[in-house]
C-alpha cells in the first residue's frame, strides 16, 4: 500500500488551532492522510476546543499537546501553519520536497468577554477551519 501524505499542522502552543485541525482532516480525510500537530510549546489540550469540536461531532479529547518533532517535520509532505508566530518561528525544514503553507485564523484562547462570548469566538475560528480544511480537500490546496 502507497504511503499516506503526511500533514502536520502547527501552532505556538497546539492548544486550539492546530488540533482542531487536526481533528477536522481525521474526520474528514483521514484515510487520504496521516495527520499530525504540534507547537512551538506545548500548552495543553484547550478543554473549549474539545467542547466545540464536540459539538461537530470529532472527538479531540485524547489528542496531546506536543512540541514539534524534527523528524515529523522533516518527512511531512505538507506543513501548515496556523498562526503567524508559528509561521514566523517554525524551525528549518530541510525535506526540500515539503509544501508549506500558512493559514492564518485568530487565537480563540484570546478572546475576552462572557464564556458565552468567548465560546462563540472558539465556534468562529472552528468553522473556518473546517471550510479551510474542505477546500484543501476539494482542491489540494
Amino acid at each position: 500500500m502507497d504511503k499516506k501524505p503526511l500533514i502536520y499542522f502547527l501552532c505556538t502552543g497546539n492548544s486550539c488551532r492546530s488540533q482542531i485541525a487536526d481533528g477536522f482532516l481525521k474526520a474528514l480525510g483521514g484515510d487520504r492522510f496521516e495527520v499530525k500537530s504540534a507547537g512551538l510549546e506545548a500548552h495543553g489540550l484547550n478543554p473549549r476546543a474539545v467542547q466545540v469540536m464536540k459539538e461537530e461531532g470529532v472527538d479531540i479529547s485524547q489528542h496531546t499537546s506536543d512540541v514539534i518533532d524534527p523528524e515529523l517535520l522533516n518527512r511531512a509532505d505538507y506543513v501548515i501553519t496556523l498562526c503567524g508566530h508559528a509561521d514566523e518561528h517554525c524551525p528549518v525544514i530541510s525535506n526540500k520536497n515539503v509544501v508549506k503553507w500558512h493559514w492564518g485564523f485568530d487565537d480563540p484562547a484570546k478572546a475576552t468577554g462572557t464564556e458565552e462570548e468567548i465560546m462563540n469566538s472558539f465556534r468562529a475560528v472552528r468553522d473556518l477551519i473546517k471550510l479551510r480544511i474542505e477546500r484543501f480537500l476539494l482542491e489540494g490546496k
